[in-house]
């Protein structure tokens, strides 16, 4: 079966599940991440930010595939879609797992990285206090979840959210497996 061929295969029920889970799982992924940032008080490091980026881009781009997979738009832009969503979500496993491998020491991690976090917001000079904020150092994570970081789960979340992506943009319409 050639890439044509593929690309013009019917889409159905498994394009929408699996572009709503994608969209939902996804937007639950970054949404958890900016709590635990303004919420949970936890300063996120340039690669934290950086991971940030395939999920700020790939959400939209799930939402609309699954607008199109719902609404019967022809089947190579709901497969193209997914597809996207898929590679986006591979580079973000490829972010993670480098980031964790930073933290674990496996690994230098780019050199403006190593800051270590400081300053507060208590002098009575609010421009001069976020200057004066620095981003904590990537090899140092906030903390650990059964023995994870949150790179190291942002590594897990992007190889599942990559393989619904992919194998939803190669499969079959009839059916959800």
């Amino acid at each position: 079966m050639s890439v044509l061929d593929l690309a013009r295969r019917p889409t159905g029920f498994r394009q929408v599940l699996a572009s709503g889970f994608l969209a939902t799982g996804m937007a639950i992924a970054v949404g958890a991440a900016l709590l635990f940032q303004y919420v949970g008080g936890y300063i996120p490091c340039a690669l934290c930010l950086e991971e940030r980026i395939p999920y700020y881009v790939g959400v939209p781009l799930a939402a609309v595939a699954f607008v199109a997979a719902a609404g019967r738009a022809p089947a190579p832009l709901t497969r193209g879609l997914l597809l996207l969503v898929g590679l986006i979500m591979l580079v973000s496993l490829g972010l993670g797992v480098y980031h964790a491998g930073v933290e674990w020491h496996f690994w230098a991690g780019p050199t403006g990285c190593s800051q270590v976090g400081g300053g507060g917001l208590s002098s009575g000079d609010l421009l001069a206090d976020i200057d004066a904020v620095r981003p904590p150092s990537c090899d140092a994570a906030a903390g650990r979840f059964l023995g994870l970081s949150f790179a190291g789960w942002n590594a897990i979340a992007s190889a599942l959210f990559s393989a619904v992506g992919l194998r939803s943009a190669v499969a079959r319409a009839d059916r959800f497996a």
